[in-house]
């Protein structure tokens, strides 16, 4: 397993519309797209800052896993994205190494990459292994 680069720094919000505002009109970033990602039930907002990029996430429904983080800590730092080439592999390492998976198959993240989270039990906070699109 090889960890590549930080992908990008999820942040949970409320509103997706008035958290933007901070990235665009007073920092000067762009907005790259905006996505949702239905299995997940939320939206996101991919913002590009040099070799990484923010991402904002909003829950689409109430029970959605965004909606009830905030319900708990509230807005900001949900996780942290390392990127690998292959996130399968990446999991099967871990696993051997003891570490505790929320994900022990890849799924579908936003812009066709594979994804799968890390439990916090370990890590201290939740990482997510992104493997990019092809």
């Amino acid at each position: 397993m090889k960890v590549t680069r930080v992908n990008h720094i999820g942040i949970a919000v409320n509103s997706i519309d008035e958290a933007v505002k901070l990235y665009t009109e007073v920092l000067g970033l762009k907005v790259s797209h905006i996505e949702v990602v239905t299995d997940q039930k939320a939206k996101t907002c991919i913002i590009p800052v040099g070799d990484t990029k923010i991402e904002l996430i909003e829950s689409t429904a109430p029970d959605g896993t965004i909606a009830n983080f905030i319900a708990k800590k509230g807005e900001g730092l949900h996780h942290i994205a390392l990127e690998v080439s292959n996130v399968q592999e990446s999991l099967d390492t871990l696993t051997k190494k003891g570490i505790t998976l929320i994900d022990t198959k890849p799924r579908r993240g936003v812009d066709n990459t594979n994804i799968a989270f890390l439990h916090p039990k370990n890590t201290k906070i939740l990482l997510e292994l992104v493997e990019p699109g092809k």
